[in-house]
């Protein structure tokens, strides 16, 4: 079930309105994000978890069969071979709610991310 989009403003509002089998998973989502990326900012974007560090980092969202992963074409692109079994988009995988998320996968992709958006701001602030 996809959760209301004007029935929450933060985070945990967003995990707390989902079942609990789906709050286990989006919790532990969570925390993989922040641990890659301690110091992102949280907010809700889009009506979804959106994380931002020097810019847009990651966002997901629960759909009904699904969670959506956004990390970007570009995270996207970088591990293209590991993320054969799922679907994609340009800047979308999607986890099916039916088997484990593989989170050690989404740990690689968000540290790459982090990775590539301080690379990127540093490069801003350099040419200025």
């Amino acid at each position: 079930m996809e959760t209301e989009k004007a029935s929450f403003t933060n985070i945990d509002e967003y995990i707390a309105g989902t079942a609990p089998e789906i709050r286990t998973k989006l919790s532990a989502l969570r925390a993989v994000i922040r641990e890659e990326a301690p110091d992102a900012e949280e907010r809700i974007s889009w009506g979804m978890p959106t994380f931002t560090l020097h810019g847009d980092l990651v966002h997901f969202a629960l759909h009904k069969n699904h969670i959506g992963f956004y990390p970007g074409s570009s995270g996207i692109l970088a591990f293209q071979e590991d993320l054969s079994g799922y679907k994609t988009s340009k800047g979308a995988i999607q986890f099916p709610l039916s088997e484990p998320l593989p989170l050690d996968l989404i740990r690689r992709i968000v540290r790459f991310r982090a990775e590539e958006n301080a690379r990127l701001a540093a490069a801003k602030r350099n040419k200025k």
